[in-house]
């Protein structure tokens, strides 16, 4: 994690630089943040990032398989099983974790894998903004940005694209929602707000009905069962539309995958149905939904109780998976700090990382719903070197 950068950002850190940093994120994202932003970016190293990124391509490659496709084929509900999906994702989010081995060498962990998209414009804004404020380089992509507009329009005006989410205006989110729009031209849309007629979707602008060529997709399946939202669609309808991040890959690449996957950074995990006894050390095992975000249902630990309380029919749909004790690698001046460290892929060619979304925190789990009250923990980036 490169101790030199660390050791220099700590002593030339302010909370006025912190401050400007929190001010600039919401003028550019045109939102108050709903969530915590950490006062210090991750300083990655080149092989550090090299690792994530190859190991990430790997899993990647596994669930490309033609078995494994037919396995993940079951695992779209019927209701929710899209049309016309491509062979491949165009969006794919790889979360890391940072632990110990048996040497005391620091390794990575695969926390879990995700086909759909994650905030790509708030995290570039953010990266610019820490680099920015506190003078310091990061090794961007190239193009980075021009990729990115590539997945979400398409070949298509941004007029006839529209960002789908259910109630955006009111989600954690909205900032990326924003700054989309500020780049892209593509606005949010409410999935309640989309009309249809015959096989073509329609949304209003400006008071004026326009017609939805390509969707880029933000609406969650588990979110819009628990709030029971009907769209004029069903997603089973063969639209005439093109989808930026096909559903189906919700499902496909998800903690579903990770029984399958094989390779030195994948913890020991099995769906809750396959045990016939539970393990006798809980305490060293998550247990996971298979669909769920921000850690929704996410229990660690878990202790019997808890796991005889889930139906046995319904047990296909949560997974164990070993746990990894992340190592509190990020120096700060409120302790030692864990990180969690996502590689964000689009997929149009080739698989591309084009950003790391971190979190930090200091709690057992990582998400900034969990690590309230605390100082130096939050939502950060990695900074890559350039060497």
């Amino acid at each position: 994690m490169i101790p030199e950068l660390r050791r220099r950002f700590l002593r030339d850190w302010t909370p006025e630089s912190y401050a400007a940093v929190k001010q600039t994120l919401n003028q550019r994202s045109r939102v108050h943040l709903p969530f915590r932003v950490a006062e210090t970016p991750c300083f990655l190293s080149k092989s550090l990032t090299n690792t994530l990124i190859q190991a990430a391509k790997v899993l990647l490659l596994q669930l490309q398989s033609p078995t494994y496709r037919e396995l993940s084929s079951h695992c779209i509900p019927p209701a929710f099983r899209v049309p016309n999906e491509p062979e491949k994702p165009l969006f794919v989010q790889v979360d890391f974790g940072l632990v110990r081995d048996a040497e005391g060498r620091t390794e990575p962990k695969l926390v879990e894998i995700q086909g759909f998209p994650s905030l790509y414009c708030f995290q570039s804004v953010l990266t610019q903004t820490f680099c920015e404020q506190y003078a310091l380089e990061h090794a961007a992509p190239p193009n980075a940005r021009a990729l990115l507009g590539e997945a979400i329009l398409g070949r298509h005006a941004p007029e006839n694209v529209v960002l789908l989410e259910i109630d955006p205006d009111n989600q954690k989110t909205l900032c990326d929602f924003n700054i989309t729009e500020d780049w892209f031209a593509v606005r949010a849309v409410c999935i309640t707000k989309v009309r249809k007629r015959a096989n073509k979707l329609y949304y209003l602008l400006d008071g004026v009905e326009v017609p939805i060529h390509r969707i880029y997709n933000r609406a969650i399946a588990d979110e819009q069962l628990r709030r029971r939202v009907q769209p004029a669609f069903a997603w089973t309808d063969d639209l005439d539309v093109e989808w930026a991040g096909h559903p189906n890959y919700y499902f496909r690449i998800s903690k579903y995958a990770l029984p399958f996957l094989q390779h030195p950074t994948v913890p020991l995990t099995r769906f809750l149905n396959a045990f016939t006894e539970w393990p006798p050390d809980l305490d060293d095992w998550v247990l996971k939904p298979l669909y769920s975000f921000a850690g929704l249902g996410v229990a660690v630990g878990p202790t019997r109780d808890q796991l005889d309380a889930i139906p046995v029919a319904e047990r296909s749909q949560w997974i164990l998976q070993r746990r990894c004790r992340f190592e509190p690698l990020i120096e700060t001046p409120a302790g030692p700090t864990q990180a969690e460290i996502r590689v964000m892929f689009i997929w149009i060619d080739q698989p591309v990382a084009v950003a790391t979304l971190i979190r930090l925190g200091r709690g057992k789990m990582m998400g900034v719903d969990h690590n309230k009250g605390l100082d130096w923990v939050g939502a950060s980036a990695g900074l890559w070197s350039p060497a």
